[in-house]
Formats: C-alpha cells, structure tokens, sequence
C-alpha cells in the first residue's frame, strides 16, 4: 500500500522547467507556429505585374500605355510573366494574341525581326460565322477564276489560321458590305496566298474550332 502510494505521488509530480522532455516539447511547439506564420506571409505576398488594357494582336508593339499594372499572387511563377521590376525592352512586340486584362506571359512578347507569322488582309463578301472572332482559328478556303467566266473548285489553303483583327470592308453599289479579315500568315503560305489574291480568287473562310492546322 505504501509503495503504491509512493509511486502514484511520483506520477503526479509537476514537471520541472528544467526537464528536457518540457524544454524540446515548447521548442516543437514554438517551431511549428513559426513554420505556419511563414505560409502564411508567403502565401499572402503580392507582387506587381503587367496586364493587357485592351486586346493586344500579334506584332503589335508593347508599351506602357497598354497595359495596366496589377497586383497579383505569382509565386514560384513570377518570372515567367512581365513585371514592372523587369520593365519593358524597346521595341517588344507580342508574338501571341493578349487578351484583355489577362497578364503578359514573358513568352508571348519578342523582337519584331522573330515574328513567324504576319497579317494579311483577306477580304470576304459572304457574312462570317458567329465564332470568327479576333483570337479565334478559321480555315481560309480560295477558288480561283476559271476560263468559263466562274470559280474552279474551292481548296483549302489555310488551314487554322488565326484571326487578328476583323473591320468592316467597303460596300459596292448594289452588294452587301464585305468584311476584312486580318489573319496571321507565316512566311511558307505567304506565296499562296498572295497569289491567290493577285488572280482574283474568291476567298472564303470556314471557323474550325479545332483551332490547328491539319
């Protein structure tokens, strides 16, 4: 009985400042709130970047003008996005369309002499498909004049090329108004379809929603 009593009071003794098991135990504890305060206040951490004020085409040229500077949470991506810290390089065109309000990924921009596409004006007399819109991929179909005063069968010349912009065109007396599509050519389709064009080929265009050439 006494022995028992013994060691129910040794059990019950209040831990001593001194006691190691106490000393690492407050240490972890202290640790641990450290590390999440740290997640916290990175995970908090904005930064400044670069975003489109308006839809920006391919080729055309980045100034500050056209952007808005907006704070964002990059994080571990920082460095893949245009950033006022960074600032912007003279002459920096974009390589890709930009849409408005989205932020300018460092990829999408370049030199002008690098661009491997460039707009050409297409002109269309029959209306387009809803979908064709700027940004969006439409295959060009052409149909050169035959010798009975028509059009040969139409073929596919430029399959999924980009819209870059699209205007109103000019209207002829007596016919509805034609519509100017600016599409992205690069320099290997460029002599169809500006032969095309000199032998007055019927040019239209056809929304693929693919997006991609064939």
């Amino acid at each position: 009985m006494g022995v028992s009593t013994v060691a129910g009071g040794a059990r019950l003794k209040k831990p001593s400042w001194k006691d190691p098991r106490l000393l690492v135990g407050i240490l972890l504890v202290l640790a641990s709130a450290a590390g999440v305060i740290s997640l916290v206040g990175a995970a908090d951490q904005t930064t400044e970047a670069y975003a489109a004020r308006e839809p920006i085409a391919v080729g055309e040229t980045l100034t500050a003008d056209k952007l808005n500077r907006v704070k964002v949470r990059l994080g571990d991506v920082e460095q893949l996005y245009l950033t006022p810290e960074t600032g912007l390089a003279e002459g920096l065109v974009a390589v890709q369309r930009i849409g408005k309000d989205q932020l300018v990924p460092r990829d999408s921009t370049g030199r002008i002499d690098l661009l491997d596409r460039k707009q050409v004006a297409v002109t269309v007399d029959e209306a387009l498909p809803a979908q064709a819109v700027a940004g969006s991929s439409v295959d060009v179909w052409v149909a050169l004049p035959d010798t009975r005063n028509g059009f040969s069968q139409p073929a596919l010349l430029l399959p999924g090329a980009e819209i870059a912009q699209i205007t109103p065109g000019s209207t002829a007396l007596g016919s509805a108004r034609s519509t100017v599509v600016m599409v992205l050519v690069s320099d290997s389709q460029m002599p169809g379809l500006l032969g095309a064009q000199a032998n007055k080929a019927k040019i239209s265009v056809v929304w693929n929603p693919g997006g991609t050439s064939r």
